[in-house]
């Protein structure tokens, strides 16, 4: 096995990519006690047998600079084929602000296939490579150097199989026509915008079921300091404060640290400090958040009059389209997606692009009386009236 540890090797190797016309990627890394993620190895493969086909490298290596690598995902001469790219796309965007292009995901391309939903790696390497993995190795600490020979034989497998689950899965897609339908996919994760969390939008991702304008004020004020003082000080958020603490605490509004004693569910941590006074500070704007600056929630689902017996119907359909199809029912359309269709709603993810033409064309017929579904033995089958 080839380890890299210099930019002139790395930069050897890159400029032979340069001539391939794909490289498989991974990487392996570390974010439990970190807000962004700490890049350990990347893993990169060429077509070929040969030994120098397949390397290691080794962004920890003094003095190495990962600046050749992020020339090669400029190319968009070589396709750039990872599996579950999100995480590895997000270290990439941030680090060296460059998201590879073109990009190929194994796991979009086999929902697409017939390979199931969020189907794993280890299940394509066993059903196309016919290998096993040994994942002994996986939650392995990859910052300790030197790594282990099983360490390092468990992070090439993950770029070398993916070269032939990558050529099957193409050649797939080319046979049923269905390469833009992944290509649509794939423009979420090429968006620089899915990387990127502002602190004023973070109270989106903390789940509560309140409306109250004033108590999302609060969330927002809190999730607002977390976001930034985890992002400042590089740890993680929920070192900072937790889920369901940043609820208590909009609840129970504190004016003091002396009231964060109170807190069942705080953090040690958090209840002195520059974290007890940034939760005293953001609790206070919350509380004194003017009502016309108070968060709006999407609260078009509460008003859906949906039709319980077309719901049903819809999820039928689905699930017949997804045999016939081959495709992972989550992949073309949600449980919630459906209600929006069964309660009139016509701008949906599900009716657009190629979700249109594979479900949703017919799903509008369905709504409309135009098309009926029947059972045929042990399949449901869809037919005009």
């Amino acid at each position: 096995m080839i380890t890299i540890t210099s930019t002139e090797g790395l930069s050897a190797f890159c400029d032979k990519a340069a001539k391939a016309p794909y490289v498989t990627v991974d990487t392996e890394f570390l974010r439990e006690r970190t807000y962004y993620s700490k890049l350990c190895l990347v893993q990169l493969a060429v077509p070929g047998d040969d030994e120098s086909d397949a390397v290691l490298v080794d962004p920890l290596a003094k003095g190495l600079s990962l600046d050749p690598l992020y020339a090669l995902f400029r190319n968009e001469n070589v396709v750039k084929v990872f599996h579950a790219a999100r995480q590895d796309l997000e270290i990439f965007y941030v680090e060296g602000g460059v998201i590879p292009k073109p990009l190929f995901d194994t796991q979009v391309a086999a929902m697409v296939a017939g390979f199931g939903e969020q189907v794993g790696y280890e299940t394509l390497v066993r059903r196309i490579a016919k290998a096993q993995l040994d994942k002994s190795s996986r939650f392995t600490d990859w910052s300790r150097r030197p790594l282990t020979d099983a360490q390092q034989t468990y992070a090439l497998a993950d770029v070398t199989h993916l070269r032939e689950i990558y050529k099957y899965l193409s050649g797939e897609l080319d046979k049923s026509g269905r390469r833009p339908w992944v290509e649509e996919e794939l423009a979420t994760l090429t968006d620089p915008g899915t990387y990127v969390i502002e602190p004023e939008d973070a109270w989106k991702r903390v789940k509560t079921r309140t409306n109250s304008g004033k108590f999302l004020a609060i969330v927002r004020e809190l999730a607002r300091f977390r976001e930034t003082y985890a992002r400042t000080k590089n740890v993680p958020r929920n070192r900072v404060i937790k889920d369901d603490a940043l609820l208590e605490l909009a609840s129970t509004k504190p004016k003091s640290v002396k009231d964060l004693g109170r807190s069942r569910l705080l953090l040690r941590e958090a209840r002195r400090g520059d974290i007890a006074d940034g939760i005293i500070a953001a609790v206070a704007a919350g509380v004194n958040a003017p009502p016309e600056d108070y968060p709006k929630p999407d609260r078009t689902r509460d008003k859906l009059q949906v039709n319980p017996a077309l719901a049903d119907l819809l999820r039928v359909l689905l699930k017949a389209k997804s045999e016939e199809l081959g495709v992972a029912q989550k992949l073309i359309a949600t449980a919630s997606e459906l209600d929006e269709i069964a309660a009139g709603l016509r701008e949906g993810h599900a009716l657009k692009g190629w979700r249109r033409q594979a479900f949703g064309e017919d799903a509008l017929r369905l709504c409309d009386g135009e098309l009926a579904l029947r059972v045929k033995g042990q399949s449901v089958v869809v037919f005009e009236v």
